[in-house]
């Protein structure tokens, strides 16, 4: 009879595969993906180096699943601060913009991983989906912005992914190692960025006159 995996042995094999995924999020955390070597993160989820290659076939592999579940958590925070619960289109923008913004500087290891650090293919497609989502987010908002008269009529792709591209752009550079990224303060680099997003909105007339009055 062909060997049937029993419930108990899934439940070890998924507990391990966790345990590596939460190792490698650590480590990446921690030096970021260049120091994330297979033989790191065995040692850190406490298995042998064969052990870690029975769940995932290359460092690639892995860092593929943990880039989808690191960079979901991010999504999933963007999608609740931009979420539509009444709040006018240029305040759930700013919301989301400044969200990301203070995630990303409070772990700028991860951050800088999650969004230039340079990754094998398989990763770089991972982020690439990971920023679709992002602009699609962020298009959803201003596409309810037209439809409520608070927005002009434009290009709500080309402007959702020139939003997500400045946001990323004007981290990279406070987040990267070589200008010695950390803990300090960024109060003027988070209002700044949101003030930029907000005004880059195409607002009708009408708004445009009840925020210059307010």
């Amino acid at each position: 009879m062909p060997y049937r995996p029993t419930p108990r042995t899934e439940s070890r094999k998924a507990a391990t595969r966790e345990r590596i995924v939460t190792a490698a999020l650590e480590q990446l955390a921690d030096g970021g993906y260049a120091s994330a070597s297979v033989q790191t993160v065995a040692k850190r989820a406490g298995i042998a180096t064969g052990t870690l290659y029975r769940h995932f076939d290359s460092k690639s592999a892995l860092f593929a699943e943990v880039f989808r579940q690191a960079a979901k958590r991010e999504l999933d925070a963007f999608a609740e601060a931009t979420k539509d619960d009444g709040r006018p289109t240029h305040e759930r923008v700013g919301a989301g913009v400044e969200a990301f913004a203070r995630r990303s500087l409070a772990e700028p290891t991860r951050a800088y991983a999650l969004i230039a650090e340079p990754v094998d293919p398989a990763v770089e497609e991972e982020r690439l989906i990971f920023r679709r989502g992002y602009r699609d987010l962020a298009e959803t908002a201003l596409a309810e912005g037209i439809a409520r008269g608070e927005l002009a009529a434009h290009d709500t792709r080309t402007a959702a992914a020139a939003l997500v591209g400045a946001i990323g752009e004007a981290l990279v550079g406070p987040l990267s190692p070589a200008n010695g990224a950390g803990p300090r303060h960024h109060e003027a680099l988070v209002a700044g960025l949101v003030q930029f997003c907000i005004r880059a909105l195409p607002r009708t007339e009408s708004i445009r006159q009840e925020v210059l009055q307010s």
